[in-house]
């Protein structure tokens, strides 16, 4: 019993480990982990079809390589995506960025006074300004915290004191993140989307110089030059957790308005292929729950050309890249059918499932292996890995080294 209870609680002590550790100085403990991370076993395995990453469209002539990041759970900031940007700018070589990153507080075109959260853009070149990225980060949970304070009681010393320490600071993780899938249930799902729908139509506009910076402004798909950007213009999303939810659901959503607006600006979106990184993939958990959708099981129709509804589609591609952890309790892999049943038709869905460990596995003293869930969790936009493949791809020429030492990669065919 006392075995079981010591494997039990490992998983919540890693959190502190390395503090504990520090405590004791150079002693047993923080030798014997020392030496197991000397040596990187992590898995990285792939399944899926070739794709290209980002950098073969940096240097695209006729338009833009422009990225957005939607985060997931949790209380966020603007810049939460400064260290994965950095790391992505150092992979691609892109030397140069601009002296100061543009901001858009978004809103909404039918109600103003509406704040939809934060659109921070960064603009990156390579050293002899032949290639380029646009990167838009976007920050929704504005919208979410304040029905979040209800809990904000919790979280204070009345009650935190009362808790072990460890329990206490995953009480608080819970208290940030937990809510959230809840609360997009709810009524501010729909604000949610607009703050989606608003920062890729900003997106979708014209280059660096036409941005604005330091307003609260919406923007819309009926501007004339939208269509043509979005022929010209290259596009990726790179998504976390929950935010992997709100992607599908607004590509779905903008769909359906501008089918009625702007027959251009849809006509141009449906010859797209839009790969969307999806990291801590929750997909099939955030199905549960939620009807199916209008058009499913109808891939072929939709998205060969000699299908009867090719015409419909929404989207020409949508890669989907899923990174997830086994050992992050809040992620899944995409299921054989998933997609056919779950997500819709149109939006034209091939996945590449990636099984990373973005945490370190470690020997608990001949207890049994553990990794700390919450890095399992939040470790894929810093893991050297994850970047390589987001900026490099796999299966093409460009692949980064690192990938090909320590990937295996099964190719899926038709």
């Amino acid at each position: 019993m006392k075995r079981l209870l010591n494997i039990l609680i490992l998983p919540c002590s890693a959190i502190l480990l390395s503090g504990c550790a520090a405590s004791l100085g150079k002693g047993m403990v923080e030798a014997f982990l020392e030496k197991q991370e000397s040596v990187d076993t992590r898995a990285c395995e792939i399944w899926g079809k070739p794709f290209a990453g980002l950098a073969p469209h940096l240097d695209n002539t006729h338009g833009k390589m422009k990225v957005l990041m939607v985060h997931g759970v949790g209380d966020h900031l603007p810049g939460y995506a400064t260290q994965f940007l950095e790391k992505l700018a150092q992979k691609l070589d892109l030397t140069a960025q601009s002296a100061h990153p543009k901001n858009i507080t978004l809103t909404s075109r039918t109600d103003a006074s509406k704040n939809l959260g934060n659109l921070r853009i960064h603009r990156l070149l390579s050293k002899d300004r032949k290639n380029e990225l646009l990167f838009y980060e976007l920050t929704w949970s504005k919208i979410t915290a304040p029905q979040k304070e209800v809990l904000a009681y919790d979280n204070s010393g009345e009650y935190s004191f009362r808790r072990a320490e460890v329990n206490d600071l995953l009480k608080k993780f819970s208290n940030d993140t937990g809510p959230d899938p809840i609360i997009y249930l709810g009524e501010s799902r729909e604000d949610i989307l607009v703050s989606f729908a608003q920062a890729f139509c900003w997106m979708a506009r014209d280059g660096w110089s036409s941005l604005p910076d330091d307003v609260q402004q919406s923007c819309s798909f009926k501007d004339t030059a939208l269509a043509q950007n979005v022929r010209n213009d290259e596009y990726a999303v790179i998504s976390h957790s929950l935010g992997s939810r709100i992607t599908i659901d607004g590509m779905q959503r903008i769909a359906s308005l501008i089918n009625e607006r702007d027959v251009g600006f849809r006509e141009a979106l449906k010859n797209k292929e839009i790969p969307i990184y999806m990291m801590s993939n929750q997909l099939p958990m955030l199905q549960l729950g939620r009807k199916l959708p209008d058009v499913a099981n109808q891939k072929h129709a939709y998205c060969d050309a000699t299908g009867d509804k090719y015409q419909e589609r929404l989207l020409s591609k949508t890669p989907i890249i899923a990174f997830s952890d086994p050992n992050d309790l809040l992620s899944y892999a995409i299921p054989h059918g998933f997609v056919e049943k779950y997500l819709d038709s149109r939006l034209c869905i091939d996945v590449t499932n990636i099984n990373i460990n973005v945490a370190t596995i470690m020997d608990a003293f001949g207890l049994g292996k553990f990794a700390n869930p919450l890095d399992a969790h939040v470790g894929y936009d810093t893991d050297d890995r994850v970047i390589a493949l987001i900026a490099k791809g796999i299966g093409n020429q460009k692949t980064d080294k690192l990938v090909k030492e320590r990937c295996r990669w099964t190719e899926m065919v038709d």
